[in-house]
């Protein structure tokens, strides 16, 4: 089998799961860094079996039906929107996924809090500079914390907020009243939460009826003092009204952990503001994680290969 490993940013692949046990020849070539989408297709056209991580690199019908080798694509995670399901059936490509581990994209939400409202950041970059504390960081207890989304992800990060103190209320297209209070939240209208929540932090699948939920709207009903946080998709969020609303400090800031073009372009605007917190989409890459994504992925081609594959999404 020709197998190929793409987006080990890290160079980690190979030592977290036994390659050796690959049939001979089997050996897997691993890409460390993002293919451009010019370069794809030469790139990946010879291989049987790719293993893609999340959705670092899409796998649209147009690059599909130019890979007329791929016969088994494994992603990382129980799913994945940037491959194209349909496509995939109708070439006889099979698709399988990989479990995961915990829940550490709730742990960075609460890591980018902190660092806003604690200014972590700020502070540490004066301090290096010869300067002691420049500025005042505030307290949680008593303040509001309203969640988007209390899936899995928000409640955890919901539960965090009430050990802290914080008064928290929860929205979503689907949540009731009921349901949030099974968490000790009280359900509010999606305007109610922007317009009177401390912070704010976004736990949404990005679907067709989730794009864009956050716009200018919601944006400009936030409290000047108020803190974004988004750890789930960029495209649940309008950028250019983010923009507008961090540019013209109309917030206090946001913590920002994905963006609609990754790896972040070197130009981007956002890095040019000093009022938010960005991490490189690091919700998922734990080292507990990727031993679980790449464990399993090796199990994924062995099962194929051996004519009973597991974990299949198509």
């Amino acid at each position: 089998m020709k197998i190929a490993i793409l987006d080990d940013y890290q160079r980690i692949a190979r030592g977290l799961a036994d390659w050796s046990r690959l049939p001979a020849g089997s050996e897997p070539t691993v890409f460390d860094r993002p293919l451009a989408e010019e370069e794809r297709v030469a790139a990946l056209q010879p291989f049987e079996v790719l293993v893609i991580m999340r959705e670092r690199t899409p796998f649209p019908a147009a690059l599909l039906e130019r890979l007329p080798h791929l016969r088994l694509l494994v992603t990382t995670g129980g799913r994945n929107a940037a491959i194209d399901l349909e496509a995939c059936r109708a070439r006889g490509i099979t698709v399988c996924g990989t479990g995961n581990v915990g829940a550490p994209t709730a742990e960075l939400a609460w890591g980018l809090i902190l660092a806003l409202v604690k200014r972590i950041p700020a502070e540490e970059r004066a301090l290096r500079s010869g300067a002691w504390q420049t500025g005042l960081t505030e307290g949680l207890a008593g303040k509001r914390l309203g969640v988007v989304g209390l899936g899995k992800l928000g409640t955890q990060v919901a539960r965090v907020g009430q050990a802290f103190g914080m008064e928290v209320v929860a929205w979503s297209q689907n949540l009731t009243a009921e349901r949030a209070a099974e968490v000790g939240v009280r359900r509010v209208e999606k305007q109610e939460l922007f317009a009177t929540s401390d912070v704010i932090s976004l736990h949404l699948v990005l679907g067709e009826r989730t794009r864009g939920i956050v716009g200018a709207g919601e944006l400009n009903a936030m409290k000047p003092t108020a803190w974004f946080v988004n750890t789930s998709r960029a495209g649940l969020v309008d950028e250019p009204a983010l923009l507008a609303v961090l540019r013209e400090q109309r917030i206090a800031g946001a913590g920002l952990d994905v963006f609609p073009i990754e790896p972040l372009p070197a130009h981007h605007p956002l890095l040019t503001l000093p009022n938010v917190v960005l991490t490189p989409h690091l919700g998922y890459v734990t080292r507990e994680n990727y031993a679980v994504f790449y464990r399993d992925a090796l199990e994924d081609i062995l099962a194929w290969k051996a004519g009973v594959p597991v974990r299949v999404l198509t």
